[in-house]
């Protein structure tokens, strides 16, 4: 049996520093030291970040079993890659329609944890769009989790877009996911890690 893998992704203008990636990194490195973890710092563009993660799955798929978690713009890139290869993925308050929404970033930006700046071009939402997933080819891989609270996701984008997966609707809550270290072992289990 292979070991397991999982992989993190971050959202926009975050990190590995941030809250539900520490919470990750904790719970498996206290009640699950057999799973390797690996939460790459992606780079401010959805192409090269989608290119890194590609090639993170390249390098490791034939020796590990791979399961994949993301929050927000995460979530968007782990539905790509759950479309692409076929892994299991649970999303965060996933990002539905972030070409829409990171319209509104155009412009200079300073990610928050690494205090780098950079330029968001119209050329940056293409790239977006251009992972797009119209149809998921396997919902019941999918676990995501939502609450209603979140002030900057509509979070009936995602109850739309992921209806035939398994959802978990919570009431209340915000973007970060209020709470989020009730979870690590359920995702864990759904991962089959």
């Amino acid at each position: 049996m292979k070991p397991s893998l999982l992989i993190y992704v971050h959202g926009f203008n975050s990190s590995p520093g941030s809250h539900k990636a520490s919470v990750m990194m904790q719970y498996c490195a206290e009640h699950r030291p057999d799973i390797r973890l690996i939460i790459p710092q992606l780079p401010h563009f959805p192409e090269q970040a989608a290119g890194q993660l590609a090639q993170l799955i390249e390098t490791y798929r034939d020796d590990y079993q791979i399961g994949l978690a993301g929050s927000s713009l995460g979530g968007y890139f782990c539905t790509w890659l759950h479309a692409t290869y076929g892994l299991p993925a649970v999303l965060i308050n996933p990002a539905v329609k972030p070409y829409e929404l990171l319209v509104d970033y155009l412009g200079v930006q300073t990610n928050p944890y690494t205090h780098e700046s950079y330029t968001l071009h119209s050329s940056h939402i293409e790239e977006l769009k251009a992972i797009d997933v119209d149809t998921l080819s396997c919902p019941d891989d999918i676990w995501v989790l939502l609450q209603t609270g979140d002030e900057t996701l509509d979070y009936r984008q995602a109850v739309e877009k992921y209806q035939q997966a398994h959802l978990s609707i919570e009431p209340g809550g915000d973007h970060s996911f209020i709470d989020f270290e009730r979870y690590p072992e359920r995702i864990i289990q759904f991962l089959n890690l």
